[in-house]
């Protein structure tokens, strides 16, 4: 008898309860990491700089754990909701007497204090996304190499197309190509390929539309090759997917206010947490040489959007504060900082009532 690491995780994950355990583990350290990135930005400048610190936490609401170092007197936290985490300054939202006081520094170094979170979460979803490519099992090629049944875009489309542009939008890659087809391939698209060496724009190129979740998307009805994996392949497959990643972040925004999407499609750490335990099921049985790398790509998705998400112009965010500073740097003079204060605990508030509606909505689901 041959014991199958693989066999046996499989049959073990058919089991409710050990699917529930290794789900919210793996959700628990998947936030965790990635909060500890974001707040290691935070932290790590703001000591180059000398602001003094008082807390580095990974989560919020009731300590866990808590140790303070004798040589800083800095607090580091383990608390216990996984939902965020914060390195508190001195002088941040208040006044302080202290010389080292975070509002006291030169507006460029609180600047790249403020801006270090979202940055550290974009360089991991970099090294994340390098990694998701180089160990793919294919490359996709933007080019048509075979037509699926009854498809209709073979009306305009001829195998060997190489897709060059998709409504106006340029592509490199076939997770490009894809990508455009389901987002604008609701209606007719002109569609620029390179034939015989010339480059021709197909006009009104039609695809069939699917529906995921009472959302129409285009259906690509035709596949790409498998791109030889060289040195030059993956950097330019990689510098792709992670432009992709950050345009899909706010192009799911736009279409979220423009109302294409609708509130049941924004999930919080309860419907991140279903997508977790989708994303193991996925790894765990996909076959033997056919790794579906599932949990990487959404540890890689989720990481890019928390980066450009934190650097939006939102108040109680990262990208709020560096608003405010902006100000100050265009006008030399700072917003008094209680003022400032009052916006961000404000904007703490409705993103905390956000999420709060959202996981409702999340474990309304469970059960519907």
């Amino acid at each position: 008898m041959v014991f199958s690491a693989q066999s046996f995780f499989s049959s073990m994950m058919n089991s409710s309860w050990f699917y529930i355990l290794v789900t919210a583990l793996a959700t628990m350290l998947l936030f965790g990491f990635l909060i500890f990135i974001h707040e290691f930005g935070h932290y790590i400048t703001a000591r180059l700089f000398k602001v003094t610190v008082k807390e580095f936490s990974i989560g919020m609401g009731p300590k866990i754990l808590q140790k303070r170092s004798k040589k800083t007197d800095i607090a580091y936290s383990l608390r216990a909701l996984p939902i965020g985490g914060y390195v508190s300054m001195e002088g941040e939202d208040e006044e302080s007497g202290d010389p080292n006081a975070f509002y006291k520094k030169a507006v460029w170094k609180r600047m790249i204090i403020t801006a270090a979170g979202g940055v550290m979460n974009l360089l991991l979803g970099l090294i994340l996304t390098f990694i998701y490519v180089l160990t793919s099992v294919g490359l996709a090629a933007p080019v048509v190499y075979k037509f699926q049944e009854n498809a209709t875009s073979s009306q305009w489309l001829q195998e060997n197309d190489i897709i060059v542009a998709v409504d106006g939008t340029r592509v490199y890659t076939g997770q490009d190509a894809y990508y455009e087809i389901l987002r604008k391939g609701i209606e007719p698209i002109d569609i620029k390929v390179k034939r015989d060496g010339k480059e021709v724009v197909l006009e009104d190129v039609t695809f069939g539309i699917m529906t995921e979740q009472g959302v129409k998307f285009g259906s690509q009805d035709f596949y790409f090759p498998r791109e030889t994996k060289t040195a030059g392949a993956v950097l330019r497959h990689t510098a792709s997917q992670m432009r992709l990643s950050v345009k899909m972040v706010y192009e799911s925004l736009f279409d979220l206010v423009t109302g294409r999407y609708g509130f049941e499609q924004i999930s919080g750490p309860v419907g991140t947490a279903g997508a977790v335990g989708d994303a193991i099921k996925d790894d765990v049985q996909a076959g033997e040489g056919e790794a579906s790398n599932s949990l990487l790509y959404l540890a890689m998705i989720i990481t890019v959007n928390l980066g450009v998400m934190n650097l939006l112009p939102i108040p109680a965010l990262d990208g709020g504060r560096l608003l405010f500073q902006v100000v100050e740097l265009i006008f030399r003079k700072p917003i008094p900082t209680k003022y400032e204060g009052y916006i961000h605990a404000a904007g703490i508030v409705l993103l905390l009532a956000l999420m709060a509606v959202v996981t409702f909505k999340d474990i309304l689901g469970l059960f519907l």
